[in-house]
């Protein structure tokens, strides 16, 4: 069965981008300065307030992949391996070459994708009229066509949900965090126009879902 490993990063759009009735409605209970921010940082967690900036897709069996981001120009590079191939663009580009790629694989593995990548990605691709190539919002009970991992290591909501740094730190697997870098320092980096520093740290949470995935399978994925 040929897998595919994805992960998204997000980033809220900026305030002054909505109408009053709706900055209105996003601010309504921020009644303070640090309300206010709190409000504005969780614009980035869902689609009809965030963007996708990044897309990263992986292999797990041959380790290559493909990761899609935006950027200010279109762009094709690869690693030092020549394994991840990097293609810029903006937001279309990024769902557009997502969907391509996707509908090669018969099973697609996440960590936590079936609340936040997947139907971010699907609406995201409403939104912006972009016409999706397979259903990732499948049977949830069944990981021959989607695993994902956060479902499977709480026993679908039996045990406490951890983040993924957490999970890799427990099982003794590199951290996609060691580098220093977290959600919260995306939109400074992309301010910035480090737009394939993004790209890396998307494509190192990938790496490490791959790792927790052939933990999953040894050890927890019971076939009787």
């Amino acid at each position: 069965m040929s897998s595919v490993i994805f992960d998204i990063e997000t980033l809220g759009m900026p305030i002054e981008s909505f109408d009053q009735i709706q900055q209105d409605y996003l601010l309504k209970f921020a009644d303070t300065d640090e309300k206010r921010e709190a409000e504005i940082q969780k614009l980035a967690l869902t689609p009809l307030t965030g963007l996708i900036i990044t897309v990263a897709m992986l292999n797990p069996d041959t380790m290559s992949g493909k990761i899609y981001y935006q950027a200010n120009k279109r762009e094709q590079s690869y690693s030092n391996d020549g394994k991840i191939e990097y293609i810029s663009g903006d937001e279309k580009d990024v769902l557009r070459g997502f969907w391509e790629v996707i509908q090669r694989y018969d099973r697609f593995i996440t960590f936590n994708g079936r609340t936040f990548d997947c139907p971010f990605i699907m609406l995201r691709s409403a939104i912006l009229g972009v016409v999706p190539t397979r259903n990732l919002m499948p049977y949830r009970y069944d990981t021959k066509e989607h695993c994902d991992l956060l479902d499977q290591l709480t026993f679908y909501g039996a045990t406490r949900k951890f983040n993924l740094d957490f999970y890799c730190k427990a099982l003794g697997i590199k951290s996609p965090k060691s580098e220093g870098i977290t959600g919260l320092d995306l939109g400074p980096l992309y301010s910035e126009g480090k737009y394939k520093q993004i790209a890396d740290y998307c494509m190192g949470d990938v790496i490490a879902t791959a790792e927790l995935f052939r933990h999953w399978n040894e050890f927890l994925n019971v076939k009787n």
